[in-house]
């Protein structure tokens, strides 16, 4: 029992440094931001979370293509469902962000409407799961679809936003990945605490979904 909790302590541990530094610790009073560089702790870890999930979702979806077994199919549901969860977050917290730095919630930034075509296609993916009534036909009509959605992040999140001008940092360069571009103990509180804190948080989360649908779907192996 405790072997199967410890990476659940590490989360909850990893969170909790995450929120107490997030909005304790020092942050430079850069222009425009403000105290609402704090936001950098948590809008962009909830993005990357958001790929690692949506990722995990479309390899199980390969999988099911190859194998044809059913469990690959629920996985990439469960963990699909679960980064959109956390896009919808990081879309939030975007907003917010974007409230007190470009003086609205939606100013109709290339990042915003990139950001909104790409959920949207994971929305659909839903939609289509539920007009097809056959479990197998359904799950190899989704995990094509699946393949599709991934893709389509691509481009709709990091090719042609910055092919146009832009609000959102990052344009001409990446804040989230270049350490020159923010103070280097934020840089590693985000990539050592928050983004393993909210990954693993994201798998409780798909786990558990995952288990409740193995105890109501007993045509999965």
């Amino acid at each position: 029992m405790i072997k199967q909790k410890w990476w659940k302590l590490i989360c909850i541990l990893l969170l909790a440094v995450t929120f107490v530094a997030g909005f304790l610790m020092d942050v430079p009073d850069k222009h425009t931001l403000h105290e609402t560089i704090r936001n950098y702790f948590f809008h962009p870890a909830l993005w990357v979370v958001m790929m690692v999930l949506f990722t995990t979702s479309v390899v199980n979806s390969v999988f099911f293509l190859r194998t044809g077994r059913l469990i690959n199919d629920i996985r990439a549901e469960q963990y699909a469902k679960t980064g959109l969860l956390f896009g919808l977050l990081g879309l939030f917290t975007g907003m917010v962000w974007a409230k007190y730095t470009w003086g609205a919630f939606w100013s109709g930034d290339p990042k915003q409407i990139g950001t909104a075509v790409g959920l949207l296609t994971y929305f659909a993916y839903f939609i289509l799961r539920a007009a097809v009534q056959d479990d197998t036909g359904r799950a190899r009509i989704a995990a094509v679809y699946n393949i599709f959605a991934y893709v389509m992040l691509f481009p709709t999140l990091f090719i042609i936003p910055r092919m146009v001008e832009s609000l959102h940092p990052g344009s001409q360069g990446n804040p989230l990945i270049n350490p020159n571009d923010i103070e280097p103990r934020m840089f590693m509180l985000l990539w050592c605490i928050a983004l393993p804190g909210y990954s693993l948080l994201g798998i409780w989360i798909t786990t558990l979904l995952i288990r409740i649908k193995k105890i109501t779907d007993k045509n999965i192996l």
